[in-house]
């Protein structure tokens, strides 16, 4: 059900993962008896209504209702797959899994902590060198950055560098026992044009060593001295390091973005650097690429109420605010419910950076412009209004026509229609004229990170809504056995027969009954996280429906679970015994329409089966 990963590496990751200690990462949590609470991280609340059971590895939220063990949560909170989200949880474990991915191996993680100890050599390397080196080109390096307001204790804080080329960094590591292969895969060298020899890759720069979430150095970034191409110089992409996922100062940021709930999106290192001197410490920035769904996932991880991306207000600046335009999507709009994004966007005034602007102006009137920050799509429609002369005909087409372009992308949501009129009434048109031009638009293809990410998990299944107070009772019943079987594995291998008879009402139920059958079969004494994710796999709602025994809604404590499953299984049988003689029932109401011996036959059947009904119903287990 992981695709490519083995159903052992699974567990292992699992074993290796406290559900309590990793939602406390996100989440504060408060322990109650042997059970730990929190405020739900996938809906607003006040009052925690999200339940841990250390015990049995599971969560569920009363609230919201969703629930599951920790790859659900991990699924749920970062909208990632099964697989990848063993793969982080992996990765957080350091465990290695064993994989295929596009036919080739994966990259293990004693592979990868190999190369981490080559980026941590070298990040140690150029710092020293900016320190201590005594070389010209360094001393420029060092007056650059006492120029700039970065000079100080800032190198140490951000362990800055400088990169003296010449074959410096190649030689350091060889003496660190580094290969050179190593070195080309971190790609802090390169093999030179000519012959095997390696030279360094950066030279002559001032260097921004690059972090994943934990602090541990991954990349680097590397700013020219003086005149050159290109001005600033990223690392490639390597088994560490995916610029899509990746942005400078996360590990710095996190925890004034989980206090703030804000996260602020800014273009550069040095930007990310001065604000955060100057106080402002929830800030990051994307390294030479658009903003992606991925790097929103990692930031929505920490900032729970809204991304702020901070435009430098030259011309650089506003074509990024171009290029953002095409991160629009139905993500964004209220129909997105808890998964909506709330991206907003402002730019700088008077052409100036960040940096700049707080030197200026102050951090309060930064704070102030941060405030005033509106949603993206509003900030796309005034950005293509404001570039045309509305006092004649023509300007107000070519802007009605490029601000409704902008909504494309969510032509078919409430929100877009909202904006379309507002745009209507700023360009003289007429609303209806708008909605025609709106409904007329064809959405782009979209070319995102994510599109290529296998999704394993079923489409929500659609659920009926409208039932009688009997079948409402009837499925209430049903959901309740589950979760049951979910939380005492024991109790469902000792019921199989009855999971495989019961007539489920609820499809959804049904195909939940059929995973549990299978998995039982395959692991008798499985666990009931284990069994709760190899079904959630499958049935992606089967999670909230699975760990709603996680706490008593109501019920009685003391009435043992093996009472409950009795009386339950009870209760179902007896129904699906009641539906039946009434099917039988109707087809004896019309007498004419059997041979004598059938009706004789079913009519037979039919006593049999009430006699048996009375029995069952005289002795079926009470609560």
């Amino acid at each position: 059900m992981a695709g490519s990963i083995s159903a052992e590496d699974i567990q292992k990751v699992r074993d290796a993962t406290d559900i309590v200690a990793f939602i406390g990462e996100r989440s504060p949590v408060k322990q109650k008896g042997r059970d730990f609470w929190c405020c739900c991280p996938l809906h607003n609340e006040k009052t925690p209504s999200f339940k841990i059971d250390p015990a049995l590895q599971l969560w569920h939220c009363f609230g919201c209702g969703e629930g599951g063990d920790v790859f659900d949560f991990v699924m749920k909170t970062e909208g990632l797959s099964f697989p990848e989200a063993v793969r982080r949880l992996a990765d957080r474990a350091h465990i290695e899994i064993e994989e295929t991915e596009s036919g080739r191996p994966r990259i293990g993680m004693d592979v990868k902590n190999r190369l981490k100890a080559v980026c941590e050599a070298t990040e140690q390397f150029y710092h020293t060198q900016l320190m201590r080196s005594t070389i010209p080109v360094a001393q420029d390096a060092r007056a650059y950055l006492a120029a700039r307001d970065l000079g100080g204790s800032v190198p140490k804080t951000w362990q800055l560098g400088f990169a003296p080329g010449n074959g410096a960094l190649v030689t350091h590591l060889r003496s660190l026992g580094f290969t050179n292969a190593e070195m080309e895969q971190a790609n802090v060298a390169v093999k030179a044009k000519s012959g095997n020899q390696m030279r360094d890759r950066f030279y002559n720069r001032i260097m921004f060593p690059i972090h994943d979430i934990s602090g541990e150095c991954i990349a680097f970034g590397g700013r020219v001295i003086g005149q050159g191409e290109p001005k600033y110089l990223n690392s490639q992409e390597t088994p560490i390091f995916h610029k899509s996922e990746v942005l400078f100062g996360l590990d710095k940021a996190k925890a004034s973005m989980a206090a703030s709930g804000v996260a602020i999106v800014t273009e550069g290192y040095t930007d990310v650097i001065a604000l955060h001197e100057a106080g402002v410490q929830n800030v990051v920035a994307t390294l030479g690429t658009a903003l992606t769904m991925r790097h929103i996932r990692v930031l929505s991880r920490h900032a729970q109420k809204r991304i702020v991306y901070l435009f430098d207000g030259d011309e650089a600046g506003q074509r990024a605010a171009d290029r953002a335009l095409g991160f629009i999507d139905d993500s964004m709009t209220p129909e997105a419910g808890r998964t909506r994004i709330e991206l907003v966007a402002v730019t700088l005034p008077d052409n100036l950076d960040p940096a700049d602007f707080v030197k200026q102006r102050g951090v309060e009137a930064l704070q102030a412009l941060i405030d005033s920050a509106v949603p993206l799509v509003q900030y796309g429609i005034d950005r293509r209004i404001a570039q045309h002369d509305l006092s004649h005909a023509e300007g107000r087409t070519r802007a009605a026509k490029e601000a409704l372009e902008i909504l494309a992308p969510i032509k078919d949501s409430l929100l877009a229609k909202d904006y379309a009129r507002q745009i209507a009434g700023r360009v003289r048109m007429e609303e209806a004229d708008a909605l025609e031009v709106l409904a007329s638009l064809k959405p782009p293809r979209q070319a995102r990170d994510e599109q290529n990410t296998q999704e394993i998990h079923q489409p929500l299944p659609k659920r009926q809504q409208r039932f009688s107070p009997q079948e409402k009772n009837r499925r209430r019943l049903e959901a309740q056995l589950l979760a049951l079987f979910a939380k005492r594995c024991d109790l469902a291998l000792s019921s199989v027969s009855a999971l495989a008879q019961i007539q489920w009402h609820d499809p959804v139920h049904a195909q939940i009954a059929e995973v549990f059958l299978e998995q039982l079969s395959l692991n008798p004494q499985i666990s009931s996280a284990a069994l709760v994710g190899a079904t959630t796999s499958v049935i992606s709602v089967a999670g909230s429906i699975l760990t709603t025994s996680l706490g008593n809604q109501g019920e009685s404590d003391d009435v043992p679970d093996e009472d409950r499953v009795l009386f339950l299984v009870d209760e179902l049988t007896i129904g699906d015994t009641e539906e039946a003689i009434a099917d039988l029932r109707a087809q004896l109401a019309q007498p004419s329409q059997l041979p004598n011996d059938e009706y004789d036959l079913l009519y037979m059947t039919v006593a049999a089966m009430q006699k048996d009904l009375i029995a069952k119903k005289a002795t079926r287990k009470m609560l």
